[in-house]
């Protein structure tokens, strides 16, 4: 018995150990991290080359342009149909986002095969962001656009669950309503998806680039990264990124077992679904810091990403 307890507080001291070296780690190379994304940051001009798109969808949108033409319905009754996409976009006071992201997400779809289905889930934005959608529904068809209400802020994890219990694809794509994700990308992970026959797609800024950050928000974000791979050696280089593309029968078992909230939620689904041996592979993504509304992400988020992550060591 001694023994035994002996052996568990030993195996208990080499985790702490590992965590405290891993601390410590990530203070030293947060600093190097940022040159790293400064390497690897794409040129200014095509740095800017979304936000410029998005400007051009501003002017679109404008009165007196050309009515937008709505995609085909989703037949109702439909379940799991294999041509559709869920794209569930959590909100919280995201007016001014959420028609323009509506619109893109149409025009990406407008001329493929597949069928979009746009599921909001908002908690009770004092915005008006609800009334926003509801005008959406109207312009595109509610088969197209679909609202799940809810009576608050419950937490971004609770959002993707009660989303995904309204989405009929086959497919699922989780992304901001910021404008912070490029919807021309989707186009890129379904075709990597494709190509490797994976059951995620995750969209990694650490590859191409992120724009509009300070020096700040670039050390938290690859320091969080940094220091979970080490803990927990996903093989993800993007374990906190929301731009990600499931098949849904797989993100509906990884909600059953996921127990993180906020931002916690992405680096979790992750390392379980590789715990599970779920194939997961990377699209290289720029991440553009929104352009409307304020950040989401303050010291409450950052405080429940490390109870996650000690949570996950100590029971994966």
């Amino acid at each position: 018995m001694q023994a035994g307890r002996g052996e568990t507080r030993s195996a208990l001291s080499g985790r702490l150990s590992v965590l405290l070296i891993a601390i410590v780690a990530v203070q030293v190379l947060g600093n190097l991290g940022v040159l790293v994304l400064e390497h690897h940051a794409l040129p200014s001009s095509k740095r800017g080359a979304f936000t410029d798109h998005v400007k051009d969808v501003m002017s679109t949108l404008l009165p007196g342009s050309a009515p937008v033409r709505p995609l085909p319905a989703t037949p109702r009754g439909t379940h799991s149909a294999p041509d559709v996409y869920s794209v569930v976009v959590p909100t919280y006071n995201e007016r001014e986002n959420i028609p323009l992201i509506v619109w893109m997400l149409v025009d990406v779809f407008r001329d493929r095969p597949e069928r979009l289905e746009v599921v909001v889930v908002d908690d009770n934005s004092p915005d008006g962001t609800r009334d926003v959608v509801r005008k959406l529904q109207r312009e595109y068809g509610s088969d197209v656009v679909k609202l799940r209400e809810r009576p608050g802020k419950l937490g971004l994890g609770t959002a993707y669950k009660d989303g995904l219990t309204v989405v009929t694809g086959s497919w699922v794509v989780l992304m901001d309503a910021d404008l912070s994700h490029d919807p021309r990308d989707i186009v890129r992970f379904v075709e990597r998806q494709r190509e490797t026959g994976s059951d995620i797609v995750v969209g990694t800024r650490y590859a191409a680039g992120v724009y509009g950050w300070d020096v700040v928000r670039k050390i938290t974000s690859l320091g969080a990264n940094i220091l979970a791979s080490t803990l927990l050696w996903p093989g993800v280089t993007d374990l906190t990124g929301a731009f990600r593309l499931y098949r849904a029968d797989v993100l509906r078992l990884l909600m059953e077992e996921t127990k993180s909230e906020g931002y916690a939620f992405q680096m979790e689904t992750i390392v379980r679904a590789k715990a599970y041996g779920f194939k997961v592979v990377e699209v290289p993504i720029v991440f553009v810091d929104r352009l409307y509304g304020e950040s989401k992400l303050g010291g409450a988020e950052v405080v429940a990403y490390l109870k996650g992550l000690v949570r996950l060591v100590f029971t994966l």
